[in-house]
């Protein structure tokens, strides 16, 4: 809040974070009223008589050790239904009477699509048992033999998948236990997010309307959110039920399905599948009749468009299981229409960062048990801001099929939907829906002050800023946001100065810290690994300017002068072009192409005064340098663009070095396999030696997950061949591709460092940024190599006393990805 003594107009002129005219207010619940905050909202200068207001989606309730009368009235009044909204006159399909799962598990059980599935699975079993002898065709009561065999297995599979459906359905059918487990997740959640939940007033108006539109049609609402914590469903179930809006079956992994906690969420809204399917036909026809029978009865639905949480901040490329699901049933034409509403979740802190950390540092993942689960209250009790919710316009699945169809065929619209039968078309379909539904997330994501500060602490040269340049830096950053068409978190009318405190203060000292006894406050990164959470969190909104920066370094490490700096257009592109290509599976780019997206970048960054561009006669861009203005300036706009991109660029290029180590020693016996997982784990270990030996600058280059992908990245590549057995539990295997595997000295052994592999390296290593023994790559050649082989190489051979060899079936595995990737390697690939 601004301080009392400033007057409205001086307000505003503090005010740098607020958002823009023509933003969505935010909408305010407190208690039992509901106001929009028009457009220009400034909040009140005094406090108003009844405390503090904030815009937010669930209202302060009583606390038991405070006031525990009023604690127990407000919750005899929620579970009997006459609390604040009973959760009556729900906007939706008929879910809350007994009976509900039962009615659910019969309607799955009968769909067409089981019933054929469990019929061919019976007689694949019958023909399996005929070649085995144990039906004998040449015996007289053959037939009503097979037909009884047959009849037994059919009715197993049923017994079998009525089971299945039961462990997986959401059982939402008592409205009071709605209520009680409302009352329950606002209480946690208000003592947690203690500025509770924010939303804007017109998207969740338009929200209604659409559900209103579904409800009438009997069509479901899919939601697609993103997910960074286990706070993600339950806040959006929270906004569906004060909303009014039926609530959505929310797909979750079933490792969340443990005792108490695990049927809690169940009868809250969730249904339960396994990570992974594998060659389980009959579940994954289960799964595909389940999502049908939701979205034939207009039931909302909810999965993550990620699949799992994110450990990085950023969003990750898409998954896309459930989503074949959801797209199948459209195509297929058992379901007419379903509508597609993207979320963004964003939060000030999030709870479980900090065992994300130990995660990417490469302590393995804990299972989930209710233990852990009530150690999170001392989490509770912490300040943790506010949580804040934008939703999507919603849009029609069918007419985006019908749109992506005509593009790809030419044919006109209202084409019939079982036409598609081609499988590449499908998927082409299929990816293109991922990738629409993070792009319209991150088009409706708000940058929290969290994030803004976040990023300047991290895109700094010096060890800490003072409070001043820090107000500076975040306006600037803001401004910088919202040019690029993002939206910032507004608080009304407060001064930046205050909302960066309120945001110091929510990401605590463990994060920040503040050097005493200075002429002025000084703060400084104390944890930077989790820190770049927050950072990744805006590095989406810049992801072409720091690609063009990084590729410009080539030049501008150099020194020199301003000439000697300069970089001729071709090779900047070739560089942006290589980069982008890197990191295709990490960000997601704007949509027109390379050369409009690089000449667009370049155009904003000579209209911001980073650089001069240089011009032939016939006004084609020649040369590419920093200007005047920027040099003047010290780098520091320039400098910020780099730095977003640095860490990934040294993870891609500790991960490129590592492949070296895979080089098979000399007389070496065996085709060079070795485990996926030791190999990543080696990798992390070396990485942790260069950063504490000055050879890496970040230490979130050792991020476990920026590693994996890269190693995604140079699978897809071809530069490594990786396979993994259907056998269960089978670890995935990996080796150098032959064309990629340096040569050793013949009288040494050792790597020679040349040729394909190398290469590729050092095209990396041209953007990293300069440091210590970097001028050259003569300690990359010697030093880090000597540790690549030794933490690597010798000690994976060493283990691999098999040789390495791999079995009959998994070379026929192997066969079959090395077709798809060369039908892969003729379709086009993102580029920036």
């Amino acid at each position: 809040m601004p301080d009392p003594k400033t007057s409205p107009s001086q307000g505003r002129k503090q005010s740098q974070m607020a958002d823009p005219d023509g933003s969505a207010p935010d909408l305010e619940l407190l208690g039992d009223q509901v106001t929009l905050q028009p457009r220009g909202y400034i909040e009140p200068l005094q406090p108003a008589e009844d405390g503090d207001k904030e815009r937010n989606l669930v209202e302060h309730m009583a606390r038991f050790r405070s006031s525990p009368l009023e604690f127990l009235r407000e919750v005899s009044l929620h579970v009997s239904g006459m609390g604040w909204r009973a959760y009556d006159n729900v906007i939706g399909q008929p879910i809350f009477y007994p009976g509900f799962s039962e009615n659910m598990i019969a309607s799955v059980l009968s769909t067409p699509i089981l019933q054929k599935r469990i019929t061919e699975l019976a007689e694949k079993r019958i023909a399996v048992e005929e070649k085995d002898g144990l039906l004998n065709k040449n015996d007289p009561h053959y037939a009503s033999k097979r037909a009884h065999r047959k009849s037994v297995i059919e009715q197993s599979l049923q017994e079998l998948s009525e089971k299945l459906a039961d462990e997986m359905i959401c059982k939402l059918e008592s409205k009071t236990f709605i209520r009680g487990a409302y009352y329950l997740t606002t209480q946690l959640l208000t003592r947690a997010y203690h500025q509770g939940i924010h939303v804007s007033s017109e998207e969740v108006l338009r929200l209604r309307k659409v559900a209103e539109r579904t409800e009438k049609a009997k069509q479901s609402i899919i939601f697609l959110p993103c997910h960074r914590s286990h706070v993600d469903y339950v806040s959006l179930q929270l906004i569906c039920y004060r909303l009014g809006l039926a609530l959505p079956t929310v797909v979750a992994g079933d490792n969340l399905n443990f005792p108490v906690v695990g049927s809690f969420l169940q009868h809250a809204g969730a249904m339960y599948i396994r990570r992974s399917f594998g060659d389980d036909a009959l579940y994954s026809t289960l799964v595909q009749s389940y999502i049908d029978t939701l979205l034939q009865g207009g039931y909302n639905f909810e999965c993550f468009i990620e699949g799992g949480r994110s450990r990085t901040g950023k969003l990750l490329p898409p998954k896309f299981g459930i989503l074949s699901f959801i797209l199948d049933s459209v195509l297929s034409g058992r379901v007419e229409d379903a509508v597609i509403c993207p979320v963004s979740t964003q939060y000030d802190k999030v709870i479980e960062t900090e065992g994300y950390v130990g995660e990417l540092l490469g302590v393995p993942k804990k299972k989930e048990n209710l233990a852990d689960f009530l150690s999170a209250s001392s989490v509770l009790s912490l300040k943790l801001g506010r949580v804040d919710v934008r939703f999507h316009e919603p849009w029609s699945l069918r007419q985006f099929i019908v749109e992506q169809q005509s593009r790809t065929t030419g044919i006109p619209k209202g084409l019939d939907m079982k036409s598609i039968s081609d499988t590449a078309t499908r998927q082409k379909i299929l990816r293109t829906l991922g990738y629409k539904v993070l792009s319209d997330i991150n088009a409706v994501s708000v940058v929290m002050p969290t994030a803004l500060i976040g990023t300047v602490l991290l895109t700094l040269r010096g060890r800490g800023v003072g409070f001043d340049e820090l107000v500076r830096r975040v306006e600037w950053v803001s401004q910088r946001v919202r040019a690029k068409g993002g939206r910032v978190a507004h608080f009304g009318n407060s001064p930046t100065s205050v909302v960066i405190e309120r945001g110091l203060e929510v990401l605590g000292k463990d994060l920040v810290g503040l050097v005493e006894g200075l002429p002025e406050p000084t703060y400084y990164a104390v944890d930077r690994f989790q820190l770049s959470f927050y950072r990744n969190m805006t590095i989406h909104l810049f992801i072409s300017e720091a690609l063009v920066s990084a590729s410009m370094y080539i030049r501008v490490k150099r020194g020199g002068g301003p000439e000697n700096q300069k970089i001729s257009y071709e090779e900047l592109r070739d560089q942006v072009l290589f980069l982008s290509q890197l990191f295709r599976g990490e960000f997601i780019y704007p949509t027109e192409g390379l050369a409009v997206n690089l000449d667009n970048t370049l155009r904003g960054l000579e209209a911001d005064k980073i650089v001069d561009l240089h011009r032939d006669s016939e006004g084609k861009i020649t040369t590419v340098g920093l200007s005047d203005a920027e040099r003047a300036a010290g780098r520091e706009n320039y400098d910020f663009y780099c730095f977003l991109i640095w860490p990934f660029i040294e993870a891609f290029w500790l991960g490129a070095v590592c492949l070296m180590g895979l080089t098979p020693p000399l007389n070496h016996q065996g085709d060079g396999w070795l485990d996926m997982n030791k190999c990543q784990d080696s990798s992390q270990l070396l990485g942790k030696t260069l950063y504490h030996q000055g050879d890496l600058s970040y230490f979130e280059a050792v991020n476990k997950e920026t590693l994996k992908n890269s190693w995604t990245r140079f699978e897809e590549e071809g530069i490594i061949e990786v396979v993994k057995s259907r056998a269960a539990k089978a670890q995935r295997k990996t080796r150098l591709s032959p064309d990629w595997t340096p040569r050793r000295d013949a009288e040494t052994g050792k790597i020679v460092p040349e040729g394909r592999l190398w290469d590729f390296i050092e095209k990396i290593a041209q953007s990293r940024r300069e440091g210590k023994n970097r001028r050259d790559g003569a300690t990359v050649s010697t030093r880090v190599l000597r540790l690549t082989e030794t933490i690597l190489g010798r000690t994976l051979f060493a283990a691999d006393s098999v040789g390495g060899s791999l079995s009959e079936e998994d070379a026929k595995v192997l066969n079959q990805l090395q077709q798809q990737k060369r039908r892969k390697s003729l379709r086009s690939r993102a580029r920036l």
